[in-house]
């Protein structure tokens, strides 16, 4: 690696990481966040249409639940600070909770955009203006802002305004309410009645940390978990809050065995009567239908004989033709319904080799990735770019082939590439979504952040080892895929970057550290790589921060596109990342304003936000946190790594980050050891699931 092109100064950062994780909008843009024809309807409530409309068809099984919250207005006050702390989390501005650290929250506000194809009654029924009037009352008599009566009348629904007078505490059914905020509520309202030993408290905080724990990635939390967190809460009695919460409905237990009766040491036959080992898991519904319905899913690709889709030759004549690791995933793909293909931003050209070798036996495909950037990487790989989508756009029917007469989606195969970004509730989605004898191809690099909603689903499939798994041995090229590689494996490398394709930048505080990324932007990096501005990004751990997000932005913005941000805080030609749905960020452009709303340009394709929307799902994007910036690459980034920083960093972070670097990356160092430190040593944080050993049960119910 090589010192920082044609510069001076340095820094120490004091970054976001500390202070305020990766925040809500998370992972990478997988909207269609561009469609924006047709009428005003909002992305997230299109989306939740969508899985209406296909969970519909497997009522059956499962029922999902979903609402729309709106932000709120100005106060003072305690009620002030607890509508802050409401929007500080729709806002991404921190984490819901630090109970379940780990992953970043996910913003959980809708944000609208207008889609080509808007689909019928997609649009979520919003509060009827009496039902909001009445809950404004009644969060005014408890103190609480009376602003926050549409959110919580959405979340609580028909007689909002009785529940909350008889049962305060659920208040904390509205996004960003804690704990503390929802006992001042009750004590306004209840007087001496209210107590931390009231039964109703002890359910709405038992799920109020199912909730926390699904934001940090678990779809369920072990027993124990969860009685601690609970009496860190001041639930006196925590294990009759849990069976108070299960009596009611409000939560699921499950009893998964832990080991089966053949696999005791030495052999040994145990009693008759003696009891198998299991851990006991709490979890909220919707998550425990989804893992149980994608695990059937799984199952039933797994089992299933795929369609007789070419003759095998055909296949076998495409694999000769690929050669390579791209051979065996084109003959992995022949004879299974289900296939797991692993590698780095090479391995991509293999997914396009079977995407290309499929089309050309006259199989229907279509290949899906997490956002819009990746759609146009991929893209650039295959001979027709006509069959490739977005997964949000293919589930709710904004893209893809559309679905056949039975609800499922009218293809062969679908290769679904950044698999590591599904969660459990669109991996389910999107298995449900598959004709019977369809192909399933999940790709992706094991090695990149896990997704921003509960589960990691590629991880566990890879650990279960159910079905074919396709190592790409394609090598991400020159120091870059080098370095990145390396970081992979554990290693910190000191690569040899003789065109400054790495370059490390010393700096010993935030203040340097945000100067240093400026000069590097707007200066260095043009100069002495040849890279644009407009073609660099900057990713940081965290918004908050003296060099998190918002710090790095305001200081880009002021050298790249002053102005007096006439709208919003934007100015035409400003970069924004703009957030249509939780957990997902696109990259675009302000292009300007009017009546209607702010009019970007995201991937290409045009995007109006209505002006009540703009504050909660626009940020400018010049600087990204890494779950923002996972799925795109860009020809420079630079890596601000400052001193406060260094707690938040880990393998899959570091990873994550150098990795969206095709031709340059520079960092901003101010962690001194604990960069290779974490890369060494700190791996991703665990997640709760149950995916493991619901395919173990459907593995054993199979023999």
């Amino acid at each position: 690696m090589s010192t920082e092109p044609e510069s001076t100064d340095g820094g120490e950062p004091e970054t976001t990481g500390a202070g305020e994780p990766e925040s809500t909008g998370g992972g990478e843009p997988e909207t269609r966040g561009a469609e924006t024809q047709g009428a005003d309807v909002s992305e997230a409530a299109a989306e939740l249409a969508a899985q209406r409309i296909e969970r519909e068809r497997i009522e059956r099984r499962k029922a999902e639940r979903a609402g729309p919250v709106e932000a709120g207005g100005k106060l003072s006050g305690t009620a002030a600070d607890l509508l802050a702390a409401v929007r500080a989390v729709e806002s991404g501005a921190k984490p819901a909770a630090t109970v379940f650290e780990e992953p970043p929250p996910r913003r959980p506000a809708p944000e609208p955009v207008r889609r080509q194809q808007p689909l019928a009654d997609s649009s979520p029924a919003a509060p009827e203006a009496q039902l909001v009037a009445a809950v404004g009352l009644v969060l005014g008599e408890g103190g609480a802002p009376e602003t926050l009566a549409a959110q919580a009348a959405a979340a609580l629904g028909e007689g909002a305004d009785d529940l909350l007078r008889s049962d305060p505490w659920q208040l904390l059914r509205v996004a960003g309410v804690r704990p503390e905020q929802a006992d001042g509520f009750a004590r306004a309202l209840l007087g001496a009645e209210s107590g931390p030993d009231d039964d109703r408290r002890g359910r709405a905080v038992t799920v109020w940390l199912l909730e926390q724990a699904a934001l940090a990635g678990h779809t369920a939390l072990e027993m124990p978990a969860l009685v601690a967190a609970l009496a860190q809460r001041a639930v006196p009695d925590p294990d009759a809050a849990v069976q108070s919460a299960l009596a009611e409905g409000d939560a699921l237990a499950f009893q998964d065995g832990l080991e089966e009766p053949d696999e005791r040491e030495d052999g040994e036959e145990g009693e008759e009567d003696e009891e198998r080992p299991v851990r006991v898991l709490v979890g909220l519904e919707r998550y425990a239908l989804a893992e149980e319905s994608l695990a059937d899913g799984l199952a039933r690709l797994i089992n299933s004989v795929p369609k007789e889709d070419g003759p095998a030759e055909e296949w076998e004549r495409a694999a000769t033709a690929a050669g390579g690791s791209a051979a065996e995933l084109i003959r992995a793909v022949a004879g299974h319904g289900l296939v797991l293909h692993t590698g780095g931003e090479a391995s991509r050209a293999e997914a396009a080799v079977l995407v290309d070798a499929a089309r050309g036996m006259g199989l229907r495909v279509w290949a899906a990735t997490h956002g819009p950037l990746g759609r146009q990487r991929l893209s650039a790989l295959v001979r027709d770019d006509s069959g490739i989508a977005t997964v949000t756009g293919l589930l709710s029917g904004a893209e893809g082939p559309g679905r056949d007469r039975e609800g499922a989606l009218d293809l062969d195969l679908l290769v679904v590439l950044d698999a590591p970004q599904l969660d459990v509730e669109t991996a389910a989605l999107l298995t449900e979504s598959l004709p019977d004898g369809a192909r399933l191809v999940l790709a992706g690099d094991p090695s990149v952040l896990w997704s921003v909603g509960p589960g990691r689903v590629f991880a566990d499939l890879l650990a279960a080892r159910r079905c074919p798994q396709v190592a790409s041995r394609r090598p991400d090229p020159g120091p870059l895929g080098e370095l990145v590689s390396g970081v992979g494996a554990g290693e910190l490398l000191q690569v040899n970057a003789s065109d400054k394709e790495v370059v490390i930048v010393p700096v010993r505080d935030a203040g340097e550290a945000v100067h240093r990324t400026v000069q590097l932007v707007a200066d260095s990096v043009p100069r002495a790589i040849g890279v644009p501005a407009e073609q660099t990004v900057v990713v940081t751990p965290g918004h908050g921060g003296a060099a998190g997000t918002r710090a790095l932005n305001a200081a880009l913005k002021e050298r790249l596109n002053p102005g007096p941000g006439r709208f919003g805080g934007f100015d035409p030609g400003d970069r924004i990342a703009y957030s249509p749905a939780p957990g997902r960020t696109v990259p675009g452009q302000v292009v300007g304003a009017d009546a209607e709303g702010l009019r970007l340009t995201c991937a290409g394709a045009p995007v109006v936000v209505p002006k009540e929307q703009v504050e909660q799902c626009v940020r400018h994007g010049w600087a990204l946190t890494a779950h923002q910036a996972v799925g795109g690459r860009w020809p420079a980034v630079v890596v601000v790594l400052p001193g406060d920083a260094a707690q938040a960093l880990s393998r899959p972070w570091v990873y994550t980050a150098f990795g969206r670097a095709e031709r340059h990356l520079s960092v901003v160092h101010g962690v001194e050891q604990a960069l290779p430190r974490a890369v060494a040593e700190v791996a991703a944080k665990p997640r709760t699931t149950r995916l493991p050993l619901l395919l173990t049960a459907q593995e054993t119910a199979a023999g």
